[in-house]
């Protein structure tokens, strides 16, 4: 049998049908086009947040409006219409709890149709989900597991609620908000994405993974993960990203930051699996 090559994969890339590129149908909650500082209040009020995140976020946007998007080396795509995109769509059916028993049949069937079965992981021991469709996060498994340990897994919107005193030492200390020109529109208008605490001297002991899936046209996704492995800890940590083939190109604009304090240990992977358009005949 032939050696798989480098060659042999970018042609599989490039004739293979983009198995996730189907869209849901789901009522949702969209805000309108174009960004400005009360769409970016509106962002933070529709999530119930604190004072100090409002600031944080109005001090993003305007730090923000004085950059101009950078000059990617070997890099050649159409420049996005900042105005010309949504920065907040939720699903209408979200529950409150996120409780997987509540959560929308079609969201579900969703996740079946990308390989997850939300099911399989209310009865799975070793992974632990959180699940991000478009703006919000919908279901966050083992919360209560995982929490008897001291470990915290949740939505980063909650956590900013809940854990206030985590979230304002650590957010934007390894990337801070005026960094670049996509850190702070990030910064400005994120809307979820994942939060984890590991104690210090403890062994996460599943693995975690967040799921984020573009499902909304014409919305661009802004995730903020955030992952704090305390001194002496460990924590392994898996996300995934999909979207629906279209014609026109959507924007995911994310910050990942990652805190390891000493003798700790994060182990971080990713798979951005996105739809080429190039290959649309």
């Amino acid at each position: 049998m032939s050696k798989y090559t480098e060659d042999d994969l970018k042609l599989e890339l490039e004739t293979k049908e983009y198995e996730y590129g189907f869209y849901t149908q789901l009522e949702s909650d969209t805000f309108p086009i174009g960004l400005n500082e009360d769409i970016v209040r509106a962002i933070s009020n529709r999530k119930g947040e604190p004072q100090w995140m409002a600031d944080w976020r109005i001090e993003s946007f305007r730090a923000w409006e004085q950059m101009t998007e950078p000059e990617w080396a070997n890099v050649h795509y159409a420049k996005p219409d900042f105005q010309a995109i949504s920065y907040y769509s939720a699903p209408k059916a979200v529950d409150p709890n996120k409780t997987l028993d509540d959560v929308d049949p079609e969201l579900l069937e969703m996740y079946k149709k990308l390989g997850i079965s939300v099911d399989e992981q209310k009865m799975m021991n070793n992974v632990a989900m959180d699940i991000v469709v478009d703006s919000v996060s919908v279901a966050t498994t083992f919360k209560k597991s995982l929490g008897e340990k001291g470990i915290i897994f949740m939505s980063i919107s909650d956590a900013i609620k809940e854990h206030p005193e985590l979230v304002r030492k650590y957010l934007g200390t390894v990337i801070p908000q005026k960094d670049n020109f996509y850190a702070a529109l990030n910064s400005a208008v994120f809307s979820d994405g994942s939060f984890c605490y590991i104690p210090k001297g403890v062994r996460c002991p599943m693995e975690l993974s967040t799921y984020f899936r573009i499902n909304q046209a014409g919305t661009g996704q802004f995730e903020r993960t955030l992952l704090i492995a305390d001194e002496g800890s460990y924590v392994s940590y898996l996300e995934g990203c999909t979207a629906p083939s279209r014609d026109e190109n959507q924007l995911h604009a994310a910050v990942v930051e990652l805190i390891a304090l000493d003798d700790a240990e994060i182990k971080y992977s990713t798979v951005q699996n996105w739809y080429p358009r190039k290959q649309r005949r």
